[in-house]
């Protein structure tokens, strides 16, 4: 069940929403919030009911160890109880989705033949992961004072937030589901949530669903892109993935608000960035926390206290940082998938980052076009590996991109450019569909992402009055209009 869905938009959700607060109405809380752990475990097992109880085991070990860490009745290494846990969510995820990736590997090294598992990816398994990571780590901090197990298995599956997230913790979680206030129906936040669901719903389904059937047939279909092409395939799949999660976002934010519940923000513009560093602070801003705090300071400390240190204190720190960040991005890009692809593009990240910070340290002040049009194309460039199945794939890409196949111009142009016929430029027709509908649609991009207030800036500001009503029933009547494919979000495969 997606949220782009009939299914998800007419019957589960009002469902879920109205038996909800009927039930909190009616003062049974405790069995408001069994439903919708209940309606949360459905919409999960919608997708293949047989994960269903690898999901309510993980919930059950991961409190339990949770528990253990927060008790102080008893004497044990709680350290190497946090390491078990850990070992465990860590061996999950390595399990399900990474172990054909290792097979394939050790295949390729020892010219061996050892059969794939071919396990099928259980869904969301890479984000109720990290979450229940976080919970544990916390536990261990003494961090945590809610121990309720109805509370915590909420927590984890809260269905707004199950499948792609943001990853929450839980100290930002519970104590709005424990408020008193937020048990009644409040309808500024009815109307701020279908306000935005709406403005995510119209991002999905009329965005990055059409830009996805140009990036589709660059990079799986075709064999040789000329110039042209080669721009609006990489450029088509960097608005893709931006609207696509831009929308999930706003649509699982939009839902959450329904239920008087505000998630965090994991979304900013991130395209208006003029730095690498920036683009992290406003993409994915959940998962930047998560790998900041729970890999990327244990490391640091790790070899400050480990790794022996042969020269001057300042240069080991910047060394140090360096290899931290390298690693951290490093992990980011496998995290997003089993593939050489995704961990170079997690290299090309981290390299970037580094480089940044050396750039920074200079004190220099690039101009802010400039600054804009290198940040933006590195992360286009960087896309194009994060897409591509194989590295020939990307290659592919980027040789059209930087002109090594020609210029191929519609035949239409030829009357309008008669003089500029070569070896180089020819006039034909591309076998890239729709090109110049491709145009138009990143030249709308790309006035969406830098001139409009994006939906943070939008919230802010909300006041529901009949031109928000009109905006959001248009927006929204236009989208299901337009539901004639249902496609899932792209962070669903990571």
């Amino acid at each position: 069940m997606l949220f782009n869905s009939f299914e998800f938009i007419f019957l589960f959700l009002p469902i879920a929403v109205s038996i909800y607060f009927y039930l909190n109405k009616k003062k049974l809380v405790v069995l408001s919030k069994v439903w919708l752990v209940l309606s949360s475990l459905f919409y999960y097992s919608w997708w293949n009911v047989i994960y269903l109880p690898l999901m309510l085991s993980s919930i059950i070990i991961n409190y339990g160890i949770g528990l253990l860490l927060s008790c102080g009745h008893f004497k044990f290494n709680k350290k190497f109880v946090l390491f078990i846990g850990i070992c465990i969510n860590i061996g999950l995820l390595g399990y399900f989705k990474y172990a054909d990736f290792f097979i394939s590997n050790i295949n390729s090294l020892t010219k061996s033949n050892i059969p794939f598992l071919n396990i099928s990816f259980p869904l969301a398994i890479s984000f109720f992961t990290f979450q229940q990571i976080a919970y544990i780590v916390d536990s261990y901090r003494k961090e945590t004072s809610e121990f309720d197990f109805l509370n915590y298995a909420l927590f984890v599956t809260f269905f707004p937030q199950l499948i792609a997230g943001p990853i929450v913790h839980h100290k930002e979680m519970m104590p709005q589901f424990g408020d008193i206030k937020n048990k009644i129906v409040k309808y500024k936040n009815q109307a701020l949530g279908i306000f935005i669901f709406s403005i995510g719903l119209f991002k999905k389904v009329i965005l990055a669903d059409t830009f996805a059937a140009w990036a589709t047939q660059g990079f799986d279909h075709l064999n040789i892109l000329s110039l042209i092409e080669g721009w609006v395939v990489s450029l088509s799949y960097t608005f893709q993935i931006y609207f696509d999660f831009s929308g999930y976002t706003d649509m699982a934010m939009g839902a959450a608000l329904l239920f008087n519940i505000i998630l965090p923000m994991n979304f900013n513009s991130p395209y208006k960035s003029l730095n690498i560093q920036e683009v992290w602070d406003r993409w994915h801003i959940t998962l930047g926390r998560f790998l900041y705090r729970y890999i990327y300071i244990p490391l640091n400390k790790f070899m400050l206290r480990k790794v022996f240190m042969p020269f001057g204190l300042k240069r080991y720190m910047m060394l140090r940082t360096n290899l931290c960040l390298l690693l951290l991005f490093l992990i980011s890009g496998f995290w997003h998938g089993a593939g050489w692809t995704f961990i170079f593009w997690g290299f090309l990240h981290g390299a970037a980052t580094i480089t940044h910070r050396y750039w920074k340290s200079t004190n220099f002040k690039m101009n802010k076009i400039l600054a804009w049009i290198l940040t933006f194309n590195f992360i286009n460039f960087s896309l194009v590996f994060f897409r591509a199945v194989h590295f020939g794939d990307a290659i592919k890409v980027l040789k059209g991109m930087f002109g090594f196949n020609g210029i191929i111009l519609p035949s239409k142009f030829i009357n309008i450019f008669p003089s500029i016929t070569s070896e180089v430029v020819t006039f034909s027709t591309l076998p890239l569909k729709n090109v110049t509908s491709a145009v138009k649609y990143i030249l709308l991009g790309f006035f969406i992402i830098l001139c409009l207030k994006n939906t943070v800036q939008l919230k802010e500001k909300f006041h529901p009055t009949w031109y928000t009503l009109l905006f959001t029933f248009v927006l929204f009547l236009y989208s299901i209009l337009h539901l004639t494919r249902i496609t899932e979000f792209l962070y669903f495969n990571f």
